[in-house]
């Protein structure tokens, strides 16, 4: 239960294979993290830093949550009152990170390739957490383990992603990940919120909100990125609500049992109605606590025990009770 590289930056770099090892790690974390245990030692003697450039809480906090419920020592960073305030350069932040014996470096950035930039440059693991408009591989990877959670498989579902396409890299994960794994990505939004030529990536974009849900297994929506828009991209948020919003009446065209999700965080009655939001059919609270499982697992297979050369430590993760999980 590995993956054979240093760093996760993008699920693009990653083969079905891999996500689908990924995915079953996690289904393994999240019996831990449902046991009430929440506590093992396959991290013992590990630091895991977060070194966040922009404003997070549902990434930052399950990162740290994971890494502490695997036993690792956790520091977040805040950029605001470090040495970056001072001028320092993100390589030199991650030269002295790695001088000072970090295992895991798990950065959020605005700039796309920040992750990749620092990989290149320190001896520790590097996870993306988000750069610019790229990718947002672990948002993705938990996404796909939700859906896969109902399913049990992603192959033949059609999803529905709508929204602000052209600024998400939750939108270009998802549909990179998707793609390999079987599925049928949708995406509707705003004309001017959808990039150029994007069909090139596999995916159908939808003349209407109403074909993008027709019949999908899984429907989508998007934060509108409003810090990321240099100007007004579409008229107002009633009218973006009006016209491109999810509410009961669109979302009745989606199949009885489908699933609807969000990221988060969501603007209520402008991404979704607050009846999609709490509905049934939501499952956007287990994203979140999905994404907990997901990240433990990635930490466990960048750095866990089973990475040891001690051989006591060699037994799959994936075999073991939960009892023995959590007693380490």
């Amino acid at each position: 239960m590995k993956v054979n590289k240093k760093d996760i930056l993008g699920i693009s770099e990653l083969s079905s294979e891999e996500i689908s090892s990924i995915l079953d790690a996690a289904a393994v974390m999240k019996k831990i993290i449902l046991s009430g245990e929440k506590k093992t030692s396959y991290l013992r003697g590990k630091t895991v830093l977060t070194l966040f450039y922009e404003n997070s809480t549902r990434t930052r906090v399950s990162f740290e949550l994971a890494a502490k419920y695997m036993g690792a020592d956790t520091i977040n960073i805040s950029v605001s009152t470090s040495s970056v305030a001072k001028g320092e350069t993100l390589i030199d932040t991650g030269k002295t990170l790695d001088s000072m014996g970090a295992d895991v470096i798990i950065i959020r950035h605005n700039m796309s390739g920040a992750p990749h930039l620092l990989a290149r440059h320190i001896n520790a693991s590097v996870i993306n957490a988000g750069d610019g408009m790229h990718e947002h591989p672990t948002q993705a990877l938990l996404d796909m383990y939700t859906i896969r959670e109902y399913y049990k498989s992603l192959a033949g579902l059609k999803v529905a992603i709508i929204g602000d396409i052209y600024h998400s890299r939750v939108a270009r994960s998802n549909i990179i990940g998707l793609a390999k794994m079987g599925a049928k990505p949708v995406i509707f939004g705003p004309a001017t919120l959808m990039p150029p030529e994007i069909e090139k990536m596999g995916v159908e974009v939808a003349p209407t909100i109403n074909d993008a849900i027709y019949q999908a297994d899984v429907v989508m929506g998007l934060r509108m990125q409003l810090e990321r828009q240099k100007n007004a991209l579409f008229p107002s948020k009633s009218e973006y609500a009006k016209f491109f919003g999810m509410n009961p009446a669109n979302m009745s065209l989606a199949k009885k049992h489908a699933l609807w999700m969000h990221p988060g965080p969501v603007n209520r009655g402008v991404e979704m109605s607050s009846s999609v939001i709490d509905g049934t059919n939501s499952v956007i609270n287990e994203q979140v606590t999905n994404g907990v499982a997901v990240r433990m697992a990635l930490l466990y297979m960048l750095a866990g025990k089973e990475n040891s050369k001690d051989a006591k430590y060699t037994t799959n993760l994936i075999n073991l009770p939960v009892q023995e999980m959590c007693a380490g």
